[in-house]
């Protein structure tokens, strides 16, 4: 059995901007001392003594803790993560530690230059978030008393989701009764914060060690994609970087110009971004952003074939029938928007979804996408900037 229970307690809802990473420190005392085991470390124990697994995680929006078990335990499973989610019971000591294991972590970010650059991204176009420099000076602000008021405001029932997935069959009002005796406050289901968004210059990253150039650049619009245009979109991206005969990744792969880069969709609350990232050494850096702009041209003229099409169309179906073969999988594709946006497309929907796919829809919502004036490139290198604003002249369309 995998379960998933999310809160809207990330990071955007610390009470002041001088503990930002709050949410991020409970996250990690979630596994500590609780009404039941005096520490992490006996409850760990406890916990995968029959090969179960915990983890959570921290974003933005959401805290969400999740875990898998063994069918035969999913009973005691259940009970040890209501223990730790709705009767934690936080104290100095623990709190010394994580504030040390999480500012170790973000230190860690700061040597990947992945995790380095979206931050910057998501200030540059407008959204109330810090750098991870930001993020790190905030850590010695938090006190306990900050742990107590975060958690209290935010670990309430009306503000918590959950995903289950398993044989359920005979134990769902089990489920049911076991959830209803956690001990939350009602509580409110928190807004999602809205941003002005706009677009913005290219921004560069210096990194004297940086031999090559880590990038990553977004187009967005304000407004959620329907299920259709997420379909129809993610067959673009296969188009565009699924494999090595895609258009953009398959060429560039081709001609030597890079190792590996890729495009997705983020659909949010009030916006979506389409996203491209990657890795290229300096000299290749223009020749692969002409690329890009070539490909990206011909979808806004229109220039996709229908033998394009049926070919992503055919490897999302062999994709949705190897896709489930896990209770993970199955949690895993309800997740993002279910937490994000509160809503869901059943799994057995994909098959159809995916055979409506059409050329009309890539190329209006594409079209979208590359004429909005939500869009911005940032990159990390040591690389003069010049060059990072020659490439990102090569983003541009009318």
């Amino acid at each position: 059995m995998n379960t998933k229970f999310q809160f809207r307690a990330g990071m955007r809802y610390a009470r002041r901007p001088e503990v930002y990473e709050i949410a991020h420190v409970v996250e990690h005392l979630a596994f500590g001392a609780n009404a039941e085991f005096s520490n992490e470390q006996k409850f760990e124990s406890d916990f995968i003594k029959n090969g179960a697994y915990h983890n959570a995680w921290t974003s933005d929006f959401s805290v969400c803790y999740e875990s898998e078990c063994a069918d035969f335990e999913w009973e005691r499973i259940m009970h040890l993560q209501q223990v730790a989610i709705a009767q934690p019971k936080f104290n100095d000591e623990e709190l010394r530690s994580e504030k040390g294991n999480v500012k170790a972590e973000l230190t860690g970010y700061m040597n990947d230059y992945g995790r380095l650059l979206w931050p910057r991204l998501q200030q540059v176009v407008g959204e109330n978030v810090p750098d991870l420099q930001e993020r790190i000076k905030t850590i010695p602000n938090i006190e306990l008393k900050d742990i107590r008021e975060h958690y209290r405001r935010t670990h309430t029932a009306h503000n918590l989701r959950f995903i289950i997935a398993g044989n359920l069959r005979g134990r769902k009002h089990k489920i049911i009764r076991m959830l209803n005796q956690w001990d939350l406050r009602p509580g409110e289901r928190f807004a999602v914060p809205t941003d002005e968004l706009h677009g913005a210059a290219p921004t560069l990253i210096r990194r004297k060690d940086a031999t090559n150039i880590t990038f990553a650049f977004t187009w967005m619009i304000p407004r959620r994609l329907e299920p259709s245009e997420i379909y129809a979109m993610n067959c673009l991206n296969h188009i565009l970087n699924g494999t090595m005969s895609s258009r953009i990744l398959g060429q560039a792969r081709k001609h030597g110009l890079v190792y590996g880069m890729g495009s997705d969709i983020s659909n949010g609350w009030h916006d979506t971004s389409w996203d491209f990232d990657g890795e290229v050494n300096a000299e290749n850096s223009v020749k692969l952003f002409e690329l890009i702009h070539k490909e990206l041209a011909k979808i806004l003229a229109g220039d996709l074939s229908d033998e394009d099409i049926e070919n992503a169309k055919s490897y999302a179906t062999g994709r949705y029938q190897i896709g489930a073969q896990t209770v993970s999988q199955i949690s895993d594709y309800y997740a993002d928007a279910y937490f994000t946006n509160g809503t869901f497309e059943k799994y057995s929907r994909m098959p159809a979804l995916v055979r409506n796919i059409n050329k009309d829809e890539i190329v209006r919502v594409a079209r979208e996408f590359l004429t909005s004036n939500i869009n911005a490139l940032v990159a990390v290198s040591s690389v003069e900037k010049a060059l990072i604003n020659e490439l990102s002249e090569k983003l541009t369309f009318a």
